[in-house]
């Protein structure tokens, strides 16, 4: 396992505050957030440090309810706020079937603590009813404490579509539920731009960003179709999906958390700050190409 180095918080120290409910930050631009798996290996302090150092505008935190300590959420929220950074979103509340899982509201009372704006969401509960209601009692939790709980649809979940999302979230009957889209996810299940175009903008928080090859696993290879979300992403233009129709389809200025686990990019930079660097400057690259063309 790679040791994380620290950034030195005087050497990336911006002015900043921490954000309230009715928080936005000035940003010049859309927000680009470092999203916690590109560093798996690293603490929620050492991805937080590290997205400071690449200069990313937000950061997306794990939130392992065995081993948050008081401690980690005091250094994760001074780093963050020193460097007047987001904290985009935590994760992972991961719905299954049976009662409440206590832990998922100790990450959403974890994501307080450091002023997260969003918690991630996905469900292997088969019943969609029971993942309604579920869902339902999260964004209670979260409502008080300045959260947005957004649900994730991927193949290898209950929830496998965006139709399959939009339907969870009408039956909780709640407006203050949203909605996650990875455009990998989104493509591997049958999803095009057109069908986000129809979405209710206030449904969509953030959204992820990556790209990847345009034909992917077999639909029925489970076990492929989470290899290549875990290890097989590409940077942003080194695929073939539309992204550019992706981000047409989004809201104006989304918040974009760069969720780009790729195995290769993990051995090519080992170290965790210059790996942040790496994708921030690609992706940056393909959001000036995009709005070229879209202005011209």
């Amino acid at each position: 396992m790679v040791a994380c180095r620290l950034a030195d918080k005087s050497a990336v120290h911006r002015n900043g505050a921490r954000y309230g409910c009715s928080r936005e930050k000035q940003m010049n631009g859309r927000l680009l957030s470092l999203a916690s798996g590109v560093l798996p290996e690293c603490t929620p302090q050492q991805t937080a440090a590290a997205a400071i150092a690449a200069g990313y505008g937000g950061v997306g935190i794990w939130v392992e309810p065995s081993t948050w300590t008081a401690e980690t959420a005091r250094e994760v929220r001074q780093r963050t706020s020193d460097a007047g950074i987001v904290v985009l979103d935590v994760e992972v509340v991961w719905i299954k079937p049976g009662g409440d899982n206590p832990d998922h509201f100790r990450i959403i009372d974890a994501g307080a603590e450091i002023g997260a704006r969003n918690v991630l969401v996905v469900s292997s509960d088969p019943d969609p009813d029971a993942t309604a209601a579920k869902l339902d009692r999260l964004v209670d939790h979260a409502a008080p404490r300045c959260m947005r709980v957004s649900l994730e649809f991927a193949a290898f979940t209950d929830v496998k579509t965006l139709a399959a999302a939009l339907d969870i979230l009408a039956r909780t009957g709640r407006a203050e539920a949203g909605l996650l889209v990875d455009p990998l996810h989104f493509a591997r299940t049958g999803g095009v731009p057109a069908d986000l175009s129809a979405v209710d903008a206030s449904r969509v928080a953030y959204a992820q960003f990556c790209d990847a090859p345009a034909v992917g696993p077999s639909p029925d290879n489970t076990k492929a179709i989470i290899e290549e979300a875990l290890d097989l992403r590409l940077l942003p233009d080194e695929g073939a999906l539309p992204l550019d129709a992706f981000l047409d389809a989004l809201p104006p200025m989304t918040p974009l958390s760069i969720e780009l686990r790729s195995k290769s990019l993990r051995d090519t930079y080992p170290e965790p700050a210059e790996r942040a660097r790496s994708l921030l400057t690609a992706t940056r690259a393909m959001l000036d190409r995009y709005e070229a063309r879209r202005l011209s």
